[in-house]
């Protein structure tokens, strides 16, 4: 069996890579590499964001947090599917003023202030590491466990397999696997729950093995009402402030393409939570003392499917690592080339270098986030410290200067700081961590209030809106500007020898 699993995770990544080369060929340029053309139809949208949403957190987070506490691992799911619909209704339309990161477009709520602008893209590619350690920290723990390797060769594996593919076909790479991906893992997913509600005996069997709290209400008499309510906020709050998500609105067709494609995901993704959690409880009621449970998943893949489709079942997890991990780490890439070039060295790459500076910046990312993952085995806590820490600033920023004209940036940096102080208080306090269940909910309520205030007592921005695009848009052009200069370099040398010849 574990030969039979490494031979179909080979096989996997190679059509994987294949599918990668073969529809991006014909990039020609650095828009291409990190948006695909600002282009993508309705159904690679859809693909791509769906199969984003079903990641690590799905398969290995919320399966082994329902086999620890039942129902509440449908928390998860319903948190994403709110928070998809509300970027749908909320910011789908920003699409039409062509930003390339969120950073962008955080900045130009506040009059475009280089400030805000820096800061944000340190957190986001900041955030977009610790996205990618979980999806390698899960992704390696499920391989370990189906091949017998070692972890840290299996995390290794995990982060090489997609870091090929991504380098070699960039964004479009992405979604084009992604879309794959997404049909594989409800394929498998489906299948496993089925399986192993009948390996049990049953539903009512399933639920008989169950605590008794596991079984009430969301697990509410298990886990406490204001633990849900902050694990669902979590998720929400991640979708919202996560780089990915946006990069779907800064890459889709148009706001009607997006806002369809947000929507439709939000609706499978809300019909899809209750499948972890049958699975993971499914997986308590055959073995209720697995050291981890974190493998609670890959553990029904071991001895409830036949072989043929326990080789779907872990293709169908390698998968959902996979679209999750690609996503972030090309909407990192996006933030440094956008972004933190600029921030130190003074101006914006050259557009005949932009491909070649993002495969690099890649390698150099994922690297990062491997140092982390192969720091860590939890993936729940992982992410929902992560998401306090880093997002609840984020997303407070993305709301406030999307409704209240007026936030500046004075505010702004007074969200960020007060979001990530409170959550890091809160998280290293153990009393009030459980109390909260994480740290999400005063990190926002602080970070709300501190922006309005200080919002409130220093001057508002006298950069209109008209101005602070302006002022990104004539950065963004600085690419084309550059090459475009050159050939006219080139011409004009090449007319001044023509004269001298002549002459």
């Amino acid at each position: 069996m574990e030969y039979t699993f490494i031979a179909a995770f080979i096989a996997y990544m190679l059509a994987m890579i294949a599918i990668g080369w073969f529809v991006s060929r014909k990039q020609t340029s650095g828009e291409d590499f990190l948006l695909g053309g600002r282009s993508l139809p309705l159904l690679l949208t859809l693909g791509t964001t769906v199969a984003t949403m079903v990641g690590t957190g799905s398969s290995m987070g919320a399966v082994g947090f329902a086999y620890l506490n039942g129902w509440a691992g449908t928390l998860y799911g319903i948190g994403g599917a709110v928070g998809i619909l509300l970027l749908a209704w909320l910011f789908a339309p920003v699409r039409k003023l062509k930003f390339m990161t969120m950073s962008e477009e955080l900045s130009y709520y506040v009059g475009a202030h280089p400030y805000i602008k820096n800061v944000i893209a340190c957190i986001i590619y900041i955030a977009s590491i610790g996205w990618l350690g979980a999806h390698i920290l899960g992704g390696g723990m499920y391989l370990a466990w189906l091949t017998g390797l070692d972890a840290t060769t299996a995390k290794l594996l995990i982060a090489l397999s997609f870091t090929i593919y991504v380098v070699i076909g960039g964004y479009t790479a992405v979604v084009w696997t992604d879309s794959i991906q997404a049909l594989i893992l409800f394929t498998g997913f489906i299948l496993m729950a089925i399986f192993s509600i009948d390996h049990v005996g049953g539903w009512q069997a399933m639920l008989d093995a169950q605590p008794e709290g596991n079984v009430s209400f969301f697990a509410l008499d298990k886990i406490g009402v204001l633990p849900a309510i902050s694990l669902a906020l979590a998720i929400l709050v991640g979708i919202l402030a996560t780089p990915s998500f946006r990069q779907r609105i800064y890459s889709g067709r148009d706001v009607s393409t997006i806002r369809k494609s947000f929507i439709y995901s939000g609706l499978i993704y809300l019909a899809f939570s209750i499948i972890p959690a049958i699975i993971g409880m499914s997986a308590y009621a055959m073995n209720s003392e697995l050291d981890n449970a974190a493998f609670a998943f890959p553990h029904i893949a071991l001895n409830v499917m036949p072989t043929a489709l326990g080789v779907l079942i872990i293709i169908a997890g390698i998968s959902a690592t996979l679209s999750s991990a690609s996503s972030d780490a090309i909407a990192a890439v996006s933030v440094v080339l956008r972004d933190l070039y600029r921030l130190f060295t003074g101006a914006m790459p050259s557009a005949d270098r932009v491909v070649w500076l993002s495969r690099i910046s890649l390698v150099f990312t994922i690297g990062i986030a491997l140092l982390f993952a192969l720091a860590s085995d939890n993936i729940i806590s992982y992410i929902t410290k992560m998401i306090a820490i880093l997002m609840s600033g984020l997303c407070v920023c993305g709301l406030l200067g999307r409704f209240w004209p007026r936030y500046n940036w004075q505010g702004a940096i007074a969200t960020l700081v007060a979001g990530m102080t409170t959550a890091s208080v809160i998280s290293v306090n153990v009393s009030w961590n459980d109390y909260w269940g994480n740290p999400v909910i005063p990190a926002i309520c602080c970070a709300s209030f501190v922006g309005i205030v200080v919002s409130l007592l220093t001057k508002k921005s006298m950069v209109s809106n008209e101005q602070a695009l302006a002022l990104l848009a004539k950065e963004r052009a600085e690419m084309e500007v550059q090459v475009a200069d050159q050939v006219e370099g080139t011409a004009k040398g090449s007319n001044e020898i023509t004269e001298e010849q002549t002459s």
